[in-house]
């Protein structure tokens, strides 16, 4: 059982990306990574050599998507096919989550009108605006939507990834 995990070419928070990726391992999910290079680096000076590029992403393969967070992703905010992504995951019922900044993908793309999430705090007016109800709360789950708020989330928003695999299955 796969988990696809974006993250941003360049600045992509390397704690929301390390700490979830091995929760999810270690419960026994395989991961990959994806972005739109060959190798992604950090805002804390990590690199990540990805596994596929976006463009080559076919969601059937993947139980569950995870936008990871950090000043990189605001690359994704207004890109059509990360949009688009997430679109493919939450309309086939899947596991659609995002830590940081990231829920502003899921808000960009329309899926949190009505939904009751957190983010980082920089972000809550764009989610508010897209009809999201904000709570600022370090994680969040709401359906198939779970977000995080940032670095110190990352742990407990990887086990409620986890957690809410094994009740959908």
């Amino acid at each position: 059982m796969k988990i696809l995990i974006v993250i941003a070419p360049e600045g992509y928070q390397d704690i929301e990306y390390e700490t979830p990726k091995k929760v999810l391992q270690d419960a026994g999910y395989e991961i990959i990574t994806t972005s739109t290079q060959e190798v992604a680096h950090g805002s804390l000076g990590g690199s990540t050599k990805v596994d596929l590029l976006l463009d080559q992403v076919n969601p059937s393969d993947y139980i569950a998507i995870v936008f990871v967070g950090g000043p990189g992703s605001h690359f994704y905010f207004d890109y059509q096919p990360a949009l688009n992504l997430a679109k493919d995951f939450y309309n086939s019922g899947k596991l659609t989550t995002a830590i940081c900044a990231g829920p502003s993908i899921l808000a960009n793309a329309g899926l949190l009108k009505g939904k009751t999430v957190t983010s980082f705090s920089g972000q809550a007016e764009n989610l508010k605006a897209n009809g999201a109800t904000y709570t600022g709360n370090p994680v969040e789950q709401d359906g198939t939507i779970i977000t995080a708020n940032g670095p110190s989330s990352a742990q407990v928003f990887g086990e409620k990834i986890a957690k809410a695999l094994k009740s959908l299955n």
